[in-house]
């Protein structure tokens, strides 16, 4: 990856980030519900047999609301780990919301007696983005830890943002990867047709 490209997606991300900063509590409130009932909506969501979802922070689209209602609907819910002093994450079947504990950056993760999940061809990933454009490219926080999960991950993924944070043209190192759907409050962005 070149300098200009990690330039370039730098001020992507402060872009991206004081505008969500700079969202009311309702309008985010309200924002992340349209995009809640469009993830319920998808077939992608309904025949997953498991969920593997990020805990949302501040910036974040919400979460909170799609994993109660997976758990309503008797899915398997599966949130991510960071594994200490490596980039890369695991994720942990739970259950309820005590049993996560402040983790790595602050978020909150699985407990270690949560169990690993492993996922199959039935699983749907929640994939969160700083940005995204309409061919699925994605810019995260800049670690690298979805990259690499999703290079070994056998079931869909969806990649969740504010229509406000997307962008004509993401730009992309050879490791970063595209995700074939991106939902935000106002459309359904779909870069593969099959999917």
């Amino acid at each position: 990856m070149t300098g200009d490209i990690r330039a370039e997606k730098n001020e992507i991300r402060a872009q991206c980030k004081r505008w969500r900063s700079k969202l009311g509590e309702q309008e985010k409130a309200a924002l992340d519900s349209r995009i809640r009932n469009r993830v319920l909506a998808l077939w992608q969501y309904r025949e997953a047999k498991s969920l593997y979802s990020y805990v949302s922070g501040a910036l974040e689209v919400d979460t909170r609301g799609i994993i109660e209602a997976a758990w309503a609907a008797g899915k398997e819910v599966a949130v991510p780990r960071c594994v200490p002093n490596t980039r890369e994450m695991e994720f942990c079947l739970i259950s309820s919301w005590e049993e996560l504990e402040p983790g790595t950056f602050g978020v909150p993760e699985p407990k270690s007696a949560c169990p690993l999940a492993v996922p199959s061809e039935e699983s749907l990933c929640l994939v969160p983005g700083l940005s995204f454009d309409s061919s699925g490219a994605r810019l995260g926080f800049g670690k690298g830890y979805y990259d690499r999960f999703l290079a070994a991950f056998p079931g869909r993924a969806a990649g969740l943002c504010y229509e406000g944070c997307v962008r004509p043209h993401v730009p992309c190192g050879r490791f970063d990867r595209h995700l074939p759907i991106v939902i935000t409050e106002k459309r359904l962005l779909r870069a593969r047709e099959d999917y």
